[in-house]
């Protein structure tokens, strides 16, 4: 039986919950900060802690992954169905730093419960939507009385993405065989709304690169010598100003090529979503809305590709005038990326570019620093259909779709993998991810409980098995 009955899940969960809850807290208390050289010792601690509680949970298989850095977490139980399947869980164990001069009305490391809502770093950013997959499984066994889940699981688990993920890239490349999968599911996530479920689709990529322009050996007098010699920081300016076309439009040759755009069923979706402008723009401390023309601000942040200005300098600083031609200078891009665009195809783009906009006498370099794959499940993909009859049956209510607008690892899974990348999160924007008095909604964890509940058996009936 691949189906989940409701009614058991939920009265399974009601009887565990304080157990859990107790569980999650003792896991919030090990302050896991990957950021900080001295706690690396707690996030191993954290890494540990996880692995016991997988091996109590059931799982055959629960191990410690090194790295380069800091350990990951592996898990696995096959399922008993022939051809079931497979389904890899990500999140990750380590923590943003915290402390109570911060701003924090607690410990932060020290969980409290008030008014429906557990207060401590971690709770909603990752561990609690990590955890809550653990009493999912339960349930979901306890339910359909099996005795191994529906689909072939697998959980990884990073140690280091709130550092940036340095060694995540290569851990999954050099366990590519163990990892195989037919599905990811990535909870570290959120949704639009508490009364709003909703599932994500897509994350943007990313590309960052420093320009340094050169031009004369030293800084020279601008009487003597200006208006008559190139000058760095005036082709930094040239180079910025010529970013974008009078529509907003990155105006790089060749930077669109492969974009996949956006469906009319997926704008009208977007449109649905109850949208304040106003308080977005409060959120951005922004006075108004500016971008590509054609798109809706949601469709800007979510489905678009972006060039951006993140720095610019060169030249004299201090305060009054100093009449001089600076010898060098420099700006800062990022570049997101939507679904068919290349990080390597970007980066030539924009390398050439650069290049052919340059006078002569400027020397110019230019070093990439992040990468990061954009990803893509088209709406109509069976696995992401049954997270959503899943996350429906737990919220009761239809769901709706959004998109990320950030970047993030799960490219990583996506690429080296070849399975889709399906998004699983239950936090609220209010619960304050990377912020003081951190908090996770108690009867929102509850339905990603019930989710997980849910999705092995819908995954099962719904999908067919592959990866093993």
């Amino acid at each position: 039986m691949s189906s989940t009955p409701d009614s058991a899940v939920r009265t399974f969960i009601s009887a565990h919950t304080p157990a859990f809850l107790d569980d999650l807290q003792e896991w919030l208390r090990i302050p896991s900060v990957s950021a900080a050289p001295e706690r690396a010792p707690d996030v191993r601690a954290s890494a540990d802690w996880l692995v016991g509680k997988l091996t109590e949970t059931g799982f055959p298989t629960a191990e410690v992954w090194e790295t380069d850095g800091l350990p990951a977490v592996y898990a696995e139980w096959p399922s008993d169905d022939p051809g079931a399947p497979t389904v890899l869980v990500y999140g990750h164990h380590d923590v943003q730093p915290a402390a109570v001069e911060d701003g924090w009305h607690s410990d932060p490391f020290e969980p409290e419960i008030r008014d429906g809502r557990m207060y401590a770093r971690g709770a909603a950013d990752d561990k609690g939507q990590v955890y809550f997959h653990t009493l999912g499984l339960r349930a979901h066994l306890h339910a359909t009385g099996r005795s191994a889940p529906a689909v072939n699981l697998k959980l990884l688990v990073e140690g280091e993405e709130e550092s940036g993920s340095p060694n995540f890239a290569a851990l999954v490349r050099r366990n590519a065989d163990r990892l195989a999968c037919d599905t990811v599911i990535v909870s570290d996530t959120g949704m639009w709304a508490k009364d709003t479920p909703t599932v994500c689709t897509g994350m943007r990529g990313l590309a960052e690169c420093q320009v340094t322009l050169y031009g004369p050996a030293q800084d020279i007098h601008s009487g003597s010598f200006g208006g008559a010699v190139p000058n760095p920081a005036t082709e930094a300016a040239r180079l910025a100003a010529a970013l974008h076309d009078d529509e907003r439009r990155v105006a790089i040759p060749g930077f669109y090529d492969g974009v996949v755009e956006l469906t009319g069923r997926e704008r009208e979706l977007f449109a649905q979503l109850p949208f304040d402008e106003e308080q977005w723009l409060a959120t951005a401390h922004s006075r108004a809305a500016l971008g590509e023309a054609g798109y809706s601000t949601l469709e800007r942040i979510w489905a678009r590709p972006t060039a951006e200005v993140n720095g610019i300098g060169g030249g004299y600083q201090g305060p009054g005038g100093k009449t001089i031609v600076p010898s060098s200078a420099f700006l800062k891009l990022s570049f997101r990326l939507v679904a068919g665009q290349d990080v390597d195809g970007v980066q030539k783009t924009v390398g050439d570019w650069v290049a052919g906009r340059l006078p002569a006498g400027i020397r110019h370099e230019i070093t990439w620093t992040g990468a990061t794959r954009p990803c893509l499940t088209p709406l109509d993909d069976p696995a992401l259909q049954a997270l959503t009859r899943a996350m429906g049956r737990a919220f009761g209510t239809d769901v709706r779709y959004t998109r990320e607008g950030g970047s993030g690892p799960a490219a990583d899974l996506q690429d080296v993998l070849g399975a889709p990348v399906l998004f699983l999160g239950i936090s609220v924007p209010s619960d304050g991810w990377h912020a003081p008095n951190e908090k996770v909604e108690l009867d929102l964890l509850t339905k990603g409980v019930e989710t997980a509940a849910h999705l092995w058996g819908e995954l099962a009936s719904g999908t067919t098995g592959g990866a093993q």
